[in-house]
């Protein structure tokens, strides 16, 4: 099984984050923060990936640097546990509608970090979370974990749907991604022979 494990302590949080990729989507998430505490456990349900996550952070200032914190720890654990990544599909897209919402996520575990985000919000808070930091999640996500990510959201009016379509649709399509592909089990997929 493909698993990995890091922490990360700075004067803003401690994080504790592991993930097993060939998982069934158990989790155990606790930040701190309600709502991205949701969003991280649709991404490991939905994903099919086995999440723990332990967050501390300076709540009493805001939820920026547990959030994006997270996602630096959560994308260099996920990057660990996919080793030499022999046998990954590598490419996946999916769209997601959840109600009157439609997001379409495109990845590429490639070795080459890169964010389009093209995803907005109606308002600025969903309950106490800030929803820019949907894209900060993302982002430090992505840069870590070593993949280009494209997020758009194609329609929708309800903050809370477009902010879980986002992470439903990273989860569907990282699902597919980190698949082995049983007709090149141990080849990287990748004409460099490397990713």
């Amino acid at each position: 099984m493909r698993k990995a494990s890091v922490e990360r302590a700075t004067k803003e949080t401690k994080i504790k984050v592991s993930v097993a990729l060939d998982g069934t989507g158990q989790t155990r998430i606790a930040t701190g923060i309600g709502f991205f505490d949701h969003m991280l456990d649709q991404l490991g349900r939905h994903g099919l990936i086995d999440l723990e996550i332990e967050a501390e952070g300076d709540l009493h200032i805001d939820f920026h640097h547990t959030v994006e914190d997270t996602g630096i720890a959560l994308g260099q654990a996920f990057r660990k546990a996919l080793g030499d990544m022999k046998g990954i599909m590598r490419y996946a897209d999916a769209y997601l509608p959840m109600d009157e919402t439609l997001t379409r996520v495109a990845i590429d575990i490639s070795g080459r970090p890169f964010l389009v985000f093209k995803t907005s919000f109606e308002r600025g808070k969903i309950g106490e979370f800030d929803t820019q930091l949907v894209r900060e999640f993302f982002q430090a996500f992505a840069m870590n974990a070593g993949i280009t990510l494209h997020v758009e959201t194609l329609y929708g009016i309800n903050d809370h749907h477009i902010a879980e379509s986002c992470f439903k649709g990273l989860a569907r399509a990282l699902r597919t991604a980190v698949t082995i592909d049983p007709r090149q089990a141990n080849v990287v997929p990748s004409t460099k022979g490397t990713l």
